[in-house]
């Protein structure tokens, strides 16, 4: 039953991130060596939720829980786009240089508009005000004016499967379903792992 089980996990989690559109290829925009916004694990709170049509509802980027204060670093080497409030939050937009912006919200920006920045760089740190439960950075990812999902800028997790331990029957069944492996089968909530930068 276990190995049913995880085989079902293995092919579960194949098909989402196949699912996962990647982004626009394009000779312009190259593969970018993106870096993460927060330390690692990013514990994702709320997935990104594309809506069917440019207006309607739905959850246009991700949201990684994280404590008010956390530094936030830039994903990639670009310039700053935005710098300053929006609709009474701080956000900040950087523009890459493929022709990909990606922003953050709510914070505090260390920088100023024009301003190139390297990938890594700390630009900004995590206020309070986001629409989350507790606190959290709002991640988004734009082509033009099409929202992407973000975590595709980042190196995606090696699916392990772990040996079964000694014990009794069903004793790694919770473990099975992501439990206790920083995985999760899918919203609300989840870790994204993957290599450190």
């Amino acid at each position: 039953m276990t190995t049913l089980l995880l085989s079902l996990l293995l092919a579960l989690s194949q098909a989402a991130l196949a699912a996962q559109p990647a982004l626009p290829a394009h000779p312009s925009r190259p593969a970018l060596p993106a870096v993460r916004p927060l330390p690692a694990p990013l514990s994702v709170t709320r997935w990104w939720d594309p809506p069917p049509t440019p207006y309607a509802a739905g959850h246009r980027g991700v949201d990684l829980a994280a404590p008010v204060g956390a530094e936030l670093r830039a994903v990639a080497a670009g310039r700053v786009h935005h710098a300053g409030q929006v609709a009474g939050r701080g956000v900040l937009s950087l523009a890459l240089p493929n022709g990909l912006r990606t922003t953050y919200e709510p914070v505090r920006p260390l920088v100023t508009e024009g301003e190139e920045v390297s990938a890594g760089q700390v630009v900004a740190v995590l206020t309070e005000g986001s629409h989350c439960p507790g606190p959290c950075l709002h991640w988004g990812l734009l082509a033009g004016e099409a929202y992407l999902n973000p975590l595709t800028l980042l190196a995606r997790p090696t699916p392990r499967l772990l040996p079964d331990p000694p014990g009794p029957a069903g004793a790694r069944e919770g473990a099975a379903a992501g439990g206790d492996a920083g995985l999760s089968p899918g919203p609300p909530a989840g870790r994204w792992p993957g290599p450190s930068p």
